[in-house]
């Protein structure tokens, strides 16, 4: 296990989080408390830092030193439908090509769909690779290849024996500033009770190479009016709370046992009590402190749990957080679909829920960034983990089956986006064949969009790690997309 919620779902501890969250809630940070340590030890240690071991130096052969960029990651998990949002074919028999209409872009030639209209004005800043592909029709195994690069998770495989993700890398080689982590990742809470299938996904933190570089998990809902309330350290606190809150983390530490399968473990449980120090930090508070923007700043991301978690890896980034992923939420639609997973209700999910918001979210990212001049330094990834079936009602062996108005999963052809810093603007990378089926031109795997985002946030893809057994392993086996890259 590698999750904060996975963990505090175990029968044994659900109770100690509960009792954890009244006593005035270390919730938010978890058993990954430690973190906030490592990122204080690692701004410390930056200033000895000249270069990271893996880090570009500038471009090829100018020996100009560039600040390494930063990274959100927005996380469609389910499967979003390559045909109904980044590659439409409007000549496609009707079961293939769906209900939407494509629309022009603010790049001639291009088009995508009709519910993506601000997206589409905004096509000048985008990469979209149409010809991303593997076989995997399996949501945690797919997920375990997007998020890392690499194809090596199987069913049943602990979390902790992952390949590790990219912020886990970015944690290791000592990215970030100030106090807080390297690696933040959004998970917006379960509604009405639902599974949380996100968590069960593989590659979304650092497993094997050990919990210091888990990211620190947020599943708050932003909109909410006490949002990370229980956050706040208050100078006033009282002794007898604080005293809790410290024996509630030992009591929950005793049962952590799976930590001792980590050389590291001894390490995390020492830097518990020192991280109680961060918790006070003003900056950590203010980051989390959606107040602080304006009404209306907030509407243009939408009043929505998606909307509010883009907005909230904006603050995050600005207050020196390298990488933040954020995960789609779940809604609480269990009847029919959830997140991008449309086996039903394909057009209508893909109309109401999904487009309208993400459309929303990822151009009023894109503006927000730019205004503030973050836009360069910031690489914005947009991908879910596979695509859905070329055809209506199609289901395939493997998958979980498709009604009449939705789409299978599928592996075998899907859109990923890049935006911001270092991508080439106004590009389409690679096409789908005129069924939205396979790739035409192109192949891209999930090792060549990781060494694609590796390289743009100045980290060699070959650069060597050691696995637990002391083994050297490259990051990632992909090459670069040149054509997307500025």
């Amino acid at each position: 296990m590698n999750s904060r919620m996975s963990i505090l779902q175990m029968p044994s501890v659900r109770k100690g989080r509960r009792e954890f969250l009244r006593a005035g809630s270390l919730g938010l940070f978890g058993l990954t408390l430690s973190q906030l340590v490592e990122a204080r030890e690692a701004d410390k240690l930056a200033s000895a830092m000249k270069t990271a071991p893996a880090a570009v130096t500038g471009n090829a052969g100018s020996g100009r030193k560039k600040k390494p960029r930063n990274c959100i990651l927005l996380f469609m998990w389910g499967g979003p439908a390559q045909q109904d949002t980044w590659d439409p074919k409007p000549d496609a028999p009707p079961d293939y090509r769906g209900e939407f209409r494509p629309i022009s872009t603010s790049v001639p030639g291009i088009q995508i769909c009709e519910h993506l209209p601000k997206l589409a004005q905004r096509m000048d800043q985008l990469a979209v690779i149409r010809s991303m592909t593997h076989d995997s029709v399996d949501h945690t195994h797919a997920t375990h290849y997007l998020l890392t690069g690499r194809d090596v998770a199987r069913r049943g495989q602990p979390l902790y024996e992952d390949w590790p993700g990219y912020g886990a890398i970015i944690s290791q080689l000592q990215r970030g500033r100030g106090p807080l982590p390297p690696f933040v990742s959004m998970m917006p809470e379960v509604i009405n009770g639902s599974p949380r299938f996100v968590e069960q996904s593989h590659g979304s933190g650092a497993g094997w190479l050990g919990p210091q570089y888990e990211p620190l998990r947020i599943d708050d809902d932003a909109t909410k009016a006490d949002y990370l309330s229980s956050f706040s350290l208050r100078a006033n606190l009282p002794d007898k709370r604080i005293d809790q809150r410290r024996d509630l983390l030992g009591s929950l530490n005793q049962q952590m046992q799976f930590l001792d399968q980590y050389r590291e473990g001894a390490a995390v449980t020492a830097q518990t009590e020192r991280a109680f120090q961060i918790l006070a930090d003003p900056t950590v508070r203010k980051a989390f402190d959606l107040a602080d923007e304006s009404p209306e700043l907030r509407q243009r991301y939408g009043m929505n749990m998606h909307g509010q978690s883009v907005l909230q890896a904006r603050r995050l980034v600005e207050a020196g957080v390298p990488l933040v992923t954020v995960f789609w939420p779940n809604d609480g639609i269990t009847n029919v679909s959830v997140y991008w997973d449309t086996h039903s209700r394909n057009f209508i999910d893909l109309k109401d829920r999904l487009c309208p918001v993400t459309d929303q979210a990822f151009s009023a990212l894109l503006d927000d960034l730019q205004d503030r001049g973050m836009l360069e330094d910031t690489l914005v990834v947009w991908t879910g983990e596979m695509g859905r079936t070329p055809k209506v009602g199609q289901s395939v062996v493997g998958g979980a089956g498709a009604g009449r108005d939705g789409r299978d999963h599928w592996g075998n052809v899907f859109s990923s986006v890049l935006a911001g810093g270092g991508v080439r603007g106004g590009t389409v990378y690679g096409a789908s064949d005129r069924l939205a089926a396979f790739p035409e031109s192109n192949p891209t795997p999930p090792a060549d969009l990781a060494a694609t985002i590796y390289t743009l946030l100045g980290i060699d893809p070959a650069h060597e790690i050691r696995d637990r057994l002391d083994r050297p392993l490259t990051l990632c086996d992909g090459k670069a997309i040149q054509d997307v890259m500025a």
